[in-house]
């Protein structure tokens, strides 16, 4: 998650905290005109379109009062879906012994996408099983990490 990310959650979370939800993260892709702001949402009994709405009606005030973004975007409110990003080490925790992908920032052995089994969290690292090897990745070098859906 980029610092701009991290500012826009911190701002950002406790507008969706006091609807009754989590906010789980936060992805901007700058694009120009065609920008977007993308919250993921979440609640023990699933997320709807009325809490996206109320969501996105809380977050868009902020949005206005506050203008960290200068240029012209679009705001998504979204549930996790079934390929639930992983933004911080307790989304990781909560996943461990399932399959994972992730994208690090700075490469790792000449590589930056990985997808295998998450095995275990040491410290501030995944411990990755990809193709019978483990790869250990710091998590503050992930760029984007998610859970594979197991159909």
């Amino acid at each position: 998650m980029s610092k701009f990310e991290q500012k826009l959650t911190e701002m950002l979370r406790p507008a969706v905290e006091m609807t009754g939800l989590e906010l789980l993260g936060i992805e901007y892709v700058s694009a120009g005109n065609h920008s977007v702001l993308r919250l993921y949402i979440d609640h023990e009994n699933g997320i709807d379109v009325d809490n996206c709405a109320e969501v996105s009606r809380q977050v868009s005030a902020i949005l206005d009062v506050e203008d960290p973004i200068s240029t012209e975007y679009n705001l998504e409110v979204s549930s996790p879906g079934v390929d639930r990003p992983l933004f911080e080490k307790a989304h990781y925790e909560k996943v461990v012994g399932e399959t994972v992908e992730v994208k690090l920032g700075m490469p790792l052995n000449g590589r930056r996408k990985f997808k295998g089994e998450l095995e275990a969290i040491e410290g501030d690292n995944l411990i990755v099983v990809v193709d019978g090897q483990d790869y250990e990745l710091p998590i503050a070098n992930i760029e984007r990490g998610n859970l594979i859906a197991k159909f």
